[in-house]
């Protein structure tokens, strides 16, 4: 049953279903909302808080924000796309995120939202925090350095791999991604590289091992094309190109 329920997102309408995020909407709208930690397969976690919005005077977090008949939410004001890049810097001093040299370049989530929010440079100084490379799985290794912990691996490994590899210990700046396995690593854990929890991550904390720079650079998932019309979004829509899309180039 199609609803005549309706929010404006920058004055656009965008028409809602009972139970719907702001989120949920306006993917299915084709109207592209910033995001990292989000992803249409799982329930909304609002973590990394880059899909702020605002509405009635409010900054929310659209993943988790109900959509409400007749409300209006600012997605591109420059005050919240300042907003934004803020928390994407603070993202990118937090860990050890060097673009040129991650195999994941081109197909980063956080690279991509970076571009599209227009982020220039990373404006804090850096932690350089000291951490390590697991490389003890015969076909996954990871980099918690450029782990932004999303928890995407976390409700993926929990919610369809049902296996509760992963998960966050910690909290504010303490907190880290934790593998569950006697040892704490992940060649001692049940972790499979065809798990839902090892394709999901939006970095290149988890990548697959003996498959690195498979696709050149320059022809990578984001380096022809938006995010905001490829990648997660495209899932849900994915045959609508905007106008006001920014090139990640």
């Amino acid at each position: 049953m199609i609803s005549d329920k309706t929010f404006r997102i920058d004055g656009k309408k965008i028409p809602f279903q009972d139970g719907d995020t702001i989120m949920d909407a306006a993917l299915r709208a084709g109207e592209y909302i910033p995001h990292l930690c989000h992803n249409p397969e799982f329930k909304p976690n609002g973590s990394c808080r880059v899909c702020v919005i605002e509405t009635n005077g409010r900054h929310v977090s659209a993943c988790n924000q109900p959509a409400i008949e007749n409300m209006e939410v600012d997605n591109s004001s420059d005050a919240i796309m300042n907003l934004r890049r803020s928390l994407l810097q603070m993202l990118f001093v937090e860990g050890n995120h060097v673009c040129p040299a991650c195999e994941k370049s081109g197909a980063c989530q956080l690279q991509a939202v970076a571009y599209y929010t227009r982020m220039l440079s990373p404006h804090f100084t850096h932690f350089f925090p000291c951490r390590d490379v697991d490389a003890t799985h015969p076909e996954i290794a990871i980099d918690f350095n450029r782990c932004i912990l999303c928890k995407l691996c976390v409700r993926a490994s929990r919610d369809v791999d049902k296996k509760n590899v992963f998960f966050i210990s910690g909290r504010g700046i303490n907190s880290r991604l934790v593998i569950n396995s006697p040892s704490g690593k992940l060649g001692d854990s049940d972790v499979a590289v065809t798990d839902k929890a090892v394709a999901v991550c939006p970095v290149g904390a988890i990548l697959p091992k003996h498959k690195g720079y498979e696709k050149p650079i320059g022809e990578r998932m984001y380096d022809n094309k938006p995010i905001s019309i490829v990648g997660d979004v495209a899932a849900v829509f994915s045959s609508k190109i905007y106008s006001k899309d920014v090139s990640t180039k």
